[in-house]
């Protein structure tokens, strides 16, 4: 009881320092000039530090995740970080430089030789079941009343699950060596069809600037399907592919050096963490001019390199990007909803995004499990597990913040992408150990 005592205290502080907030803001705004914006960016900075921190301390012994703390932290924080409402493109860049760091540690988590054994059944479910999941929810959204763009905007962003959120529940279980496969399966499906979700979104963004009907099937299929789509589709995933090839040539390079200097002198060296940092970065860049998808990209540059536990001369530089992306990037990424959502805008959407998380997690996931992965060698069981797998997290926040950057009359979208997000990460990782239990699948 004591720890969901920290909750309502962390809460009640956050909404003090919320209430208090128009006080300084008002004050750096009276300054002006380049250091009104200097100040008000690092306020933002140190709340998303602080409050991050403070969330993950005061969720330990709940059943609360971390994230699902910090993004209603952030949320009630909304006053308080609204400077970063107004600053859309330094909310954007923060969130896709974050978010394809995560990405690339989540191809850091899977061996190439393991993914080689799974690559088959992960690019089924993957890619066909997100586009099942797309399909899905948007014929559900619309039958709900929502207008087609909003519909398919919003289907399109909560398409995929989330490796940040997947790779700390699945530490703290031991699969059986027979269906440890399966957990690798959860992580590089979630790594891909986060690129996947990334590449669609950005396709149906283009479909609602152009004025495309969406308000039926029939207009969101010939839309999708048009010649310019599906050049621009196919454009993605082939120079996001590449970049990543190409950015891993160059990994290659540094796991090589790394591994030579570590057999002489047996120690790791803190400025090698530099390279950690700019190798997704870097190779988001090059999709970028590619005119591929930096998502992708960042995700096959971790998967083909070799930044693996089991080698000793990475351990430091992986703990310390565990370190960084717990404590800084996904606290950053899930607070930056507070900007854009308001507790009344929470308020006013409750029922419908508990509607919408149990159609994705209930309806959508089950189908697009089962049928998805039809056609592969995955057993019934295995299948059963992955349909409780559809925890919604750092990507959708990424592509909602940067969906509503250029659609900010469409008030709804990020409020219900939050309540998607929050019932996920709260319901699954409490209900994912537990299913596997049940269907007798860890030691």
């Amino acid at each position: 009881m004591r720890n969901y005592w920290n909750i309502a205290v962390l809460l009640g502080l956050a909404a003090g320092v919320n209430a208090l907030s128009s006080l300084l803001l008002n004050h750096l705004g009276q300054v002006g000039g380049i250091e009104s914006a200097i100040a008000t960016s690092l306020w933002c900075l140190s709340l998303f530090l602080v409050f991050g921190w403070a969330s993950s301390k005061a969720a330990e012994g709940t059943v609360f995740p971390s994230f699902t703390l910090q993004l209603l932290v952030g949320i009630v924080l909304h006053d308080a970080l609204a400077p970063l409402a107004t600053a859309l493109t330094l909310s954007v860049v923060v969130c896709t430089a974050l978010a394809a760091i995560i990405l690339k540690s989540g191809g850091d988590e899977i061996e190439r030789k393991d993914f080689l054994k799974i690559a088959f059944p992960t690019l089924m479910i993957a890619v066909l079941g997100y586009l099942l999941t797309f399909a899905i929810m948007f014929g559900l959204l619309r039958l709900l009343g929502m207008d087609g763009k909003t519909a398919a905007l919003l289907s399109a962003i909560l398409g995929s699950t989330d490796p940040a959120a997947l790779i700390p529940t699945f530490k703290q279980l031991i699969f059986k060596p027979q269906y440890q496969r399966v957990a690798d399966l959860a992580v590089a499906e979630s790594a891909l069809n986060d690129a996947v979700g990334a590449i669609f979104t950005a396709a149906v963004v283009g479909m609602v600037l152009a004025g495309a009907s969406l308000d039926s099937w029939g207009g969101l299929t010939q839309g999708l399907l048009s010649a310019d789509n599906a050049w621009q589709l196919g454009q993605q995933f082939v120079m996001g592919t590449l970049a990543g090839v190409i950015g891993w040539f160059g990994v290659a390079v540094f796991e090589r050096y790394k591994a030579q200097r570590f057999a002489t002198e047996q120690v790791e060296h803190s400025y090698d963490f530099a390279v950690v940092l700019v190798v997704p970065l870097m190779t988001f860049v090059l999709a970028q001019a590619l005119h591929g998808n930096g998502f992708l990209a960042a995700f096959i540059v971790g998967l083909l390199g070799n930044f693996n536990h089991s080698a000793p001369e990475f351990k430091t530089l992986l703990h310390n990007m565990e370190s960084k992306i717990e404590s800084v990037a996904k606290p950053t990424i899930f607070m930056m909803v507070g900007p854009f959502v308001s507790l009344a805008d929470l308020t006013d959407t409750l029922g419908l995004g508990l509607l919408i998380s149990l159609l994705f997690i209930l309806l959508a996931r089950p189908l697009a499990v089962m049928i998805a992965l039809a056609p592969t060698s995955v057993s019934l069981k295995e299948k059963l597990f992955l349909c409780a797998v559809r925890e919604t997290g750092v990507i959708p926040v990424v592509l909602a913040v940067i969906t509503v950057a250029q659609f900010p009359e469409m008030t709804q979208l990020m409020s219900l992408t939050a309540w998607v997000v929050i019932w996920t990460l709260t319901l699954l990782p409490a209900v994912t150990p537990w299913w596997a239990r049940k269907l007798q699948m860890t030691d």
